[in-house]
């Protein structure tokens, strides 16, 4: 994710320094790396990397909408004021790079409705909206990309209705933070710091659902210009914990059934935030084909 990144969004308000949104971004050029592991997780490495490469090949024909509900929530996680609720139409893109070269694979959204209505022009997307383009998060298992991370077991257990194998995985280095302050806004990327578990059905090597989370406390500095009076000069990202889950879903003519995502749940917490405490939820649906030209490389 080269390495894995986690990507900050906020903006600045007048009572407080800034609100601040967070979303897991899985950045197609990152790894996971096999690392020393026995000859078991290697043939499990081996048979996810498979999966996630057969897995673009058909998510690149299919489209679905994407709805996305951003909640700030209290100490209890119990919902405290009004949500921002967006629909999308989105779609996957993957470039297979030359021979050796990593594979870039993005998720494409088309904003469709801002609180149940159509979308204005005046409507810009706001700090805590997901980007129009993502990267996707099952890039980080294509074989060209197993380099960067280590994986390792952690017994057995169930998800999306199936045996799975638990893995923990985490990035071998940390590149230095990159925090950009533009028009009120804040983009934070932390590099490598992030740690996970995914589960893989044991037979097939399909990613049935993956758990991630900030490995520590990171503090922002707010610059001069962005700072209000009596307002502290710092925001810590103190929590950050996404899960995706998978399930299946069954297309027609020809008939195929398809493990894709069901939905996304993160909660954040960020002190001296004007939005403390947030969870953000994603919902996919109405999955469809469409048609465009593919093809499987070995």
């Amino acid at each position: 994710m080269s390495s894995k990144k986690r990507r900050i969004f906020g903006r600045a308000v007048p009572t407080l320094v800034a609100v601040v949104a967070l979303a897991l971004v899985w950045t197609g050029d990152s790894a996971v790396a096999a690392s020393s592991q026995d000859g078991d997780m290697a043939d499990v490495l081996v048979r996810v990397g498979r999966y996630a490469r057969r897995y673009f090949v058909r998510a690149q024909t299919l489209v679905c909408h994407e709805h996305v509900r951003m909640q700030p929530i209290g100490r209890d996680l119990i919902g405290n004021g009004r949500a921002r609720r967006l629909e999308h139409e989105l779609r996957v893109e993957w470039a297979p790079g030359p021979l050796g070269a990593p594979a870039e694979a993005t998720v494409v959204r088309q904003l469709l409705t801002v609180d149940g209505r159509a979308p204005d022009p005046k409507d810009e997307p706001g700090c805590m909206d997901p980007s129009s383009v993502l990267p996707e998060p099952l890039a980080m298992f294509l074989p060209e990309q197993q380099s960067d991370y280590v994986f390792t077991p952690d017994g057995t257990g169930r998800a999306a209705g199936r045996r799975a194998l638990k893995i923990e995985y985490k990035a071998t280095t940390q590149g230095p933070p990159e925090i950009v302050w533009k028009e009120g806004c804040v983009s934070v990327d932390l590099p490598g710091r992030s740690k996970g578990r995914v589960w893989v059905d044991e037979a097939s090597g399909a990613v049935l659902r993956i758990d991630e989370h900030l490995g520590g406390l990171f503090e922002i500095p707010v610059p001069r210009d962005q700072q209000r009076r009596g307002s502290p000069r710092t925001m810590v990202i103190e929590r950050v914990d996404t899960s995706i889950h998978y399930e299946r879903v069954t297309f027609h003519d020809p008939e195929e059934t398809l493990l894709m995502p069901a939905n996304i749940v993160t909660v954040t917490v960020v002190r001296n935030a004007g939005v403390p405490r947030m969870r953000t939820t994603q919902t996919f649906s109405n999955y469809r084909r469409f048609v465009t030209d593919v093809r499987l490389l070995d």
